[in-house]
This record gives C-alpha cells, sequence and structure tokens, in this order.
C-alpha cells in the first residue's frame, strides 16, 4: 500500500508541531540559496540533486527525508541541531544515522524497512514524541524501553499489513508516556498482553481499535485504568455506512440554508456532495476481536446485543478479579477502579 499522505498525527495536544505530511513538498530546496537564514524546514529525497544545501542552513529545526538514498540517510547525523524530523519510504540496515541527533524531539518514521533493531532511539534523550507506521522488519519493540522523555507513542500498520508486537512489556520502560496509540497491530501474547500499560502512572489517553485484541483485554483496561481517557468502550455500537443522495430525493435539491437548518442528517461535503446514512448497511459491531456483527435489521440483533454486553460484563469482574489476586497487584493496585 504507497503512503497516504494523511495526517495521522494526534495534534489536540502539545506533542506534534511538525508540518503535516500534505505539505512536505512546500519546503524543497532546489530553489533555496546556501546559508539561508530564513529556512527552517526542509524535504529533501532521492531526487534532490541540491540536498546537501541543507547543511547550510544555520536555523534549520525539521527536515523530512522521502525516499531518502543510503548517502542521505547517513549524512544527517551531522544536523545536531535538528528538533524534529521524519524519514518515509527508506530501507536501512540500522538506525544508528539518528543516534548522534540528541535534540530530536518528534520523530515519524513511516515505511521504513531493512533494519529490526529500535535500540539506537535511546540516545535520543529529547525525544517526546513517537510516530511508527508500517516497520517491515520490526516485530520487537524493546529498543524503546529506557527513553523516559517519551511522552506519545503511536505504533500503526496498513489495512493489509498489521504491524507484528511481540509483547507490550517495553512500555513499562516509558515512564513518561502519557498517549499510548495503537493502529492496525497483531500480537501473538496472550491475555493479560495490555496489564503492562497498568504501571504507567502519568498516562492520560490510549487509543486503540476496537477488534484488535480480545474482549478481556478492553474489560481488563477499563478497570486497570478508570481514570485514563479512552479506557471505556460499549460493547456493542451501532455502525453503518455513507451514502450520497440519490436524485429523486428532495434534500438533493433543497437550497444549503435550509438544509443546515432543517436537515441534520444530511452533511454537505466540501465538494458540495450530500451524504446520509446508508440504511441498508446498519450493522451492530461487537468489541473484541472476532466478536463479530450482525445486521440491525435481524430479528436477533437486540438479544445478540444483551448476550454480548453481559458477556463483557462478565470480562470486567473476573479482570477485578485478576487484578486483586495476581502479582502485578502490587504494582497496579493503586489504579484498579472499582
Amino acid at each position: 500500500m504507497k503512503h497516504h499522505f494523511g495526517d495521522f498525527l494526534d495534534r489536540t495536544a502539545n506533542y506534534w508541531t511538525i508540518i503535516p505530511n500534505s505539505q512536505r513538498y512546500a519546503y524543497g530546496v532546489a530553489d533555496v540559496p546556501a546559508g539561508s537564514k530564513q529556512v527552517t524546514i526542509a524535504t529533501i529525497g532521492r531526487d534532490e540533486q541540491n540536498w546537501k544545501r541543507i547543511f547550510t542552513f544555520p536555523n534549520l529545526q525539521e527536515l523530512t527525508l522521502h525516499e531518502p538514498t543510503y548517502e542521505q540517510l547517513n549524512s544527517i547525523g551531522e544536523l545536531w541541531n535538528l528538533r524534529r524530523l521524519r524519514v518515509t519510504h527508506a530501507r536501512t540496515k540500522a538506525l544508528d544515522f539518528l543516534s548522534s541527533l540528541v535534540n530530536v524531539s518528534e520523530l515519524v518514521l513511516e515505511y521504513v524497512s531493512g533494519f529490526s533493531d529500535l535500540s539506537p532511539l535511546r540516545n535520543l534523550r529529547k525525544l517526546r514524541s513517537l510516530h511508527i507506521e508500517n516497520l517491515r522488519r520490526v516485530s520487537s519493540f524493546n529498543g524503546l524501553s529506557g527513553i523516559t522523555s517519551l511522552a506519545y507513542l503511536h505504533i500503526d500498520g496498513t489495512l493489509d499489513w498489521k504491524q507484528p508486537i511481540e509483547n507490550f512489556s517495553f512500555v513499562e520502560g516509558l515512564p513518561a508516556l502519557e498517549v499510548f496509540s495503537l493502529g492496525q497491530v497483531i500480537t501473538k501474547s496472550e491475555y493479560p498482553a495490555l496489564c503492562p500499560l497498568l504501571t504507567l502512572h502519568n498516562l492520560k489517553r490510549i487509543k486503540i481499535p476496537l477488534n484488535m485484541f480480545s474482549i478481556e483485554e478492553y474489560a481488563l483496561l477499563e478497570i486497570g485504568l478508570p481514570n485514563v481517557d479512552g479506557a471505556r468502550w460499549d460493547p456493542c455500537w451501532l455502525f453503518f455506512s455513507q451514502m450520497e443522495l440519490p436524485e429523486n430525493d428532495i434534500r438533493a435539491h433543497l437550497p444549503v440554508d435550509v438544509i443546515r437548518a432543517n436537515h441534520p442528517e444530511v452533511s454537505i461535503w466540501v465538494d458540495g456532495r450530500r451524504i446520509i446514512k446508508d440504511p441498508q448497511t446498519e450493522w451492530y459491531e461487537f468489541l473484541g476481536k472476532g466478536s463479530g456483527n450482525i445486521k440491525r435489521s435481524s430479528p436477533k440483533a437486540e438479544e445478540k446485543c444483551a448476550e454480548h454486553k453481559a458477556r463483557y460484563l462478565q470480562m470486567r469482574e473476573l479482570a477485578k478479579a485478576f487484578l486483586s489476586s495476581n502479582t502485578w497487584n502490587a504494582r497496579v493496585a493503586p489504579m484498579i477502579g472499582e
């Protein structure tokens, strides 16, 4: 899957100031004179002939390496004052080229392959925000353990390839972590795989897809992280697709101000299309990997939802018992909800 150039960084707080992905090409250096003091942000890649100019910009703070060459990757270690770095679509046998960038506080690695060891990132003692997406040869994230400054971590794969994570014990070595976010990931670790998250006493928010883990894991987090945003889930929720209003629908021809005043069910997109829920695709989705779904129109829909809700309540009780009796108790008991 080719990179989307979307901005998947959580900008609701102060974790990210790096430019959105879609703006990268606005900061090419082809026409920028060497030594320019005005340049604080730059983008280079394999097709940029004047890329070495970045070493002459005294105020450069942010760099995007898009499809970089081996030489480009292994030269940026000279940019000791760099604060923000994005690397996309790159191949490298190791991340040692990052080790000297001790002032980097924001790092994005997207579609970078060829290496499996993340431990060079431990040298980035000021690293506060890390976005990892589609690292094909990485499955162990233990190399991140020990980055005591890290406050924000997002790990993702793609819709057609889930990022493997051997286990989550590495988060115990991230004491400053405030935001833990996952996208398309997969793990072979058995329940309670996510228990290490309960040791993060500075954790403020988690973001986890509703179908990545067993239902027991979600119950564990809900009980173990009562004060963390995002650690609450509905066991059963309504899902629907969207469709454009058909031409024979009168709402497709009403004035925009009338739509906005009288038809809140209609969304008007920036391209002018009028969008509504597709009544043919209303489903109840069930929390937890492999839990499935059921059409809202099914005569058994309400019954199945009630059964799944009852199961989730049972998992919550099991989580309470587990956290009260397990060897984890001494470390996480103060965080356990009633």
